[in-house]
This record gives C-alpha cells, sequence and structure tokens, in this order.
C-alpha cells in the first residue's frame, strides 16, 4: 500500500512539473538581438548534395587565376582587386556573373552547355554589350 501511495504521489509531482512547463512554454522563442552585420570574406552557398551554387568573394589583385589557386597565363598581366558574384548551374559552370573593379563593373550571362554569353560592361569610360552564339560568332555594340 505504501509502494501504491508514493508511485500516485510521484505521479502528481510530474504532473505538476509538466503543467508549470506547458504555461511557461507559450510566449514565442526569440532571438534576444538580430545581427545588423555580417562581415566576412567570402560567402558560399550550397545545394543539398554540398555544391557549390553561388559565391561572393573580393578576389585580391594579381594574375588571372583558375579555380584551383593556379596562374591561369603567363603573359605577366596584374588583374585588379575585383568584388565577384557567381550564381553557379549545377554541372559547376558560373552561369551568371557579375563583377567590379576601380576601372569598371560588368554582368556576364551564360547560355546553356553552349558557348552562348551576353556580357554587359563598363570600364575605363567604355560602354559595351557583346553578345555570342552558339557557332562562336560575336558582335560588340557600343555607343
Amino acid at each position: 500500500m505504501k509502494n501504491q501511495r508514493t508511485v500516485v504521489f510521484l505521479t502528481c509531482v510530474n504532473f505538476g512539473f509538466l503543467i508549470f512547463l506547458v504555461m511557461h512554454q507559450t510566449t514565442p522563442v526569440k532571438a534576444d538581438s538580430a545581427t545588423t552585420v555580417l562581415r566576412v570574406r567570402a560567402l558560399e552557398i550550397v545545394d543539398t548534395q554540398g555544391r557549390l551554387r553561388a559565391s561572393l568573394q573580393v578576389i585580391p589583385e594579381g594574375p588571372a587565376r583558375r579555380p584551383d589557386g593556379s596562374a591561369a597565363e603567363q603573359s605577366g598581366k596584374v588583374y585588379p582587386e575585383a568584388v565577384v558574384f557567381r550564381l553557379i548551374r549545377p554541372d559547376g559552370r558560373p552561369s551568371v556573373k557579375i563583377a567590379t573593379t576601380e576601372q569598371g563593373s560588368g554582368i556576364d550571362l551564360s547560355g546553356g552547355i553552349d558557348p552562348t554569353y551576353i556580357v554587359l560592361s563598363s570600364e575605363a569610360g567604355e560602354a559595351s554589350i557583346t553578345l555570342t552564339n552558339k557557332d562562336g560568332h560575336h558582335q560588340v555594340v557600343k555607343p
């Protein structure tokens, strides 16, 4: 009989704790404060398979680079620091690229697998639109 009273007592205590917790959980969960600034050197967005799908980064001044970091050309040309935003297709190719440097800025929009693309650029006081079709023929439009 004593064991039964103990079980009933503990059940009532647990039920009381449950009521207490439910009563205090009615207020919505809120963050203490919103972060007003996010400071990072680069931002990358990946899909559910972990593939890079978008990036925003500052590219330091220097020679042209391949994605693996190696020098792309030996021309000796030094490119200025640039801020680059890329939207990347599932196959890993960037299809939208927006970039800006001290000399100017541009937007590249590429087509499907073929080399079709549009480049809008404004650099060193000159504006142009370059259109390239799948055959590799291109036309440059300048004001």
